[in-house]
């Protein structure tokens, strides 16, 4: 099992909980907890967000959200963890400063040899002056959605063979080769901080959403609900959620090139076939970061606060 040590989230990696001052017992709290990745045996952080009232009531369970980010925002777990500052539901808690329920996890995969010379160039050209700031007053401007019709055009639709349907999820499979570091992971969260384990979410965005298919099949009986942005499952992934009573909410992009919408009507029809709780919204209007229009809304997080393990 990892080893997880709470610190205070700090850009100097080196300060710890103990070496700043407290924060009020009504704010959010940004820790890093620190873990050994079954990977390649080395320490990694991930970011552990405590919500606003946590240290109130030393009673309540809290709901606890494990997020999975894209491929644009893997890292070494140490320095490159901050890039997740910048999206999902941690940037929301975090740099928007909503007051969402949630203990929030967010850990960062590895590299994996992306950040080579044939790696794309969203990781290559990246730089820290893009990571959003906690403002100390007000709030920064949210990203600019990209201009999906002039770079893509039309919308468009088709339906996907299962072929393709199986080589689009092995090419964006990073996040299984880290089993099973989340679940040790989420085991020591819960086992070490006051989270429910009756309430335990899983959501991600694109290679994020195909982990989040992956984990959530693997180990259905570990998550009340799931939410998926521009990712789909494949028949068979589709099939075990299915089964386990697992409901689902699932997003695409209409002018998504890269993940099109026609990849997830397979999926999408087991999980109707078995009688699956399930949601599948297209944003037909957009392009690959859904993500951004996702988790800014409120709809996503009532929708998985309604549902709780039996």
């Amino acid at each position: 099992m990892p080893r997880i040590v709470p610190a205070q989230y700090t850009v100097f990696l080196f300060a710890t909980l103990f070496c700043l001052s407290p924060l009020p017992a009504q704010d959010a709290q940004l820790l890093r907890t620190t873990y050994t990745s079954t990977v390649d045996d080395l320490e990694r952080d991930c970011f552990l967000y405590l919500p606003t009232g946590y240290n109130n009531d030393e009673s309540k369970a809290w709901p606890v959200l494990l997020y999975l980010h894209g491929d644009g925002y893997r890292g070494d777990g140490k320095e490159d963890l901050d890039y997740l500052l910048g999206i999902g539901p941690l940037y929301e808690a975090w740099i928007q400063k909503r007051d969402l329920p949630f203990i929030i996890v967010a850990p960062q995969l590895h590299m994996f040899g992306r950040d080579g010379e044939d790696g794309p160039d969203y990781i290559k050209n990246r730089t820290r002056e893009g990571i959003p700031q906690r403002l100390e007053e007000g709030l920064p401007r949210r990203p600019q959605n990209m201009p999906a019709r002039e770079w893509y055009g039309p919308m468009q639709g088709a339906l996907a063979t299962k072929e393709q349907l199986e080589g689009k999820v092995r090419a964006n499979s990073g996040w299984r080769l880290t089993n099973p570091d989340l679940i040790q992971i989420l085991d020591t969260v819960i086992e070490n901080y006051r989270a429910n384990d009756n309430q335990v979410y899983l959501a991600g965005s694109s290679m994020g959403g195909f982990g989040t298919w992956y984990y959530a099949s693997k180990y259905p009986e570990r998550f009340a609900a799931i939410l998926s942005v521009v990712a789909f499952p494949t028949v068979n992934q589709a099939t075990a959620i299915a089964e386990a009573g697992v409901p689902a909410w699932v997003f695409s992009g209409g002018r998504d090139p890269q993940v099109e919408t026609k990849y997830f009507f397979l999926g999408m029809n087991k999980l109707d076939e078995l009688g699956a709780k399930f949601r599948f919204t297209t944003e037909q209007d957009m392009f690959h970061n859904v993500w951004n229009r996702v988790y800014a809304g409120e709809d996503i997080y009532n929708w998985l606060l309604q549902f709780q393990k039996e």
